[in-house]
């Protein structure tokens, strides 16, 4: 009898233990700090912020404005003023970059029609708001790669070294054994290059 006791004991401390949540995963722990903070007006918690998902932030743009990188910098900024302003605190790392992504999808909007222009970009619509949902920015960040792919390696990894690894047109031409001025040639080209095929893969073009 007691060995029974003591068995269905174990069981149900067992059950216990497996009905209690998780301890939040360090991402998620992060997130919630750096939301905290900014919530709070710190400055080294907000600075943090935009190390973290200033690059992100910008793939997502870059691919929503088909392209246009200076539009897609502008909604960066104009998405981490609106953080500093209104912010509030999360529950998940999830949480925290689908509220910034829906942030910089109305910026983009605003952007468009600021400069005189329909938005031409993929709709979200459906972007989700809650943690346990799709990566919003998932089948875009797809497209930018489907179209750095089909660019020549030097131009594809000339936009990568500017754009997304922030290095100087100095520092790319040392690596690609070539000028700075050809540089600046070769970026002007591959952004062309780049808003073209983003356009047709966005618009389902063949």
């Amino acid at each position: 009898m007691g060995v029974a006791l003591h068995e269905q004991a174990l069981r149900s401390a067992a059950m216990d233990a497996a009905s209690e949540p998780s301890p939040p995963s360090n991402a998620d722990a992060q997130a919630c700090r750096l939301a905290a903070g900014v919530a709070r007006g710190d400055e080294v918690a907000f600075r943090e912020l935009y190390d973290r998902y200033h690059q992100r932030l910008f793939r997502l743009a870059v691919v929503l404005s088909r392209g246009d990188e200076a539009i897609a910098h502008d909604v960066v900024q104009s998405t981490m003023v609106k953080a500093a302003a209104k912010l509030r605190p999360v529950k998940t790392e999830e949480h925290l970059w689908h509220w910034l992504a829906r942030v910089a999808h109305q910026q983009l909007v605003k952007e468009w029609r600021h400069r005189g222009r329909e938005p031409i970009m993929v709709g979200l619509a459906g972007l989700p708001e809650t943690a346990n949902m799709v990566e919003p920015d998932a089948v875009l960040d797809e497209s930018l790669d489907a179209a750095l792919l089909v660019l020549e390696e030097a131009d594809r990894k000339t936009i990568e070294w500017f754009y997304f690894d922030g290095l100087s047109h100095k520092e790319i031409a040392e690596r690609l054994e070539t000028t700075p001025k050809a540089v600046s040639s070769r970026l002007e080209r591959a952004r062309a290059r780049l808003r073209s095929l983003l356009t047709r893969i966005l618009s389902h073009e063949t």
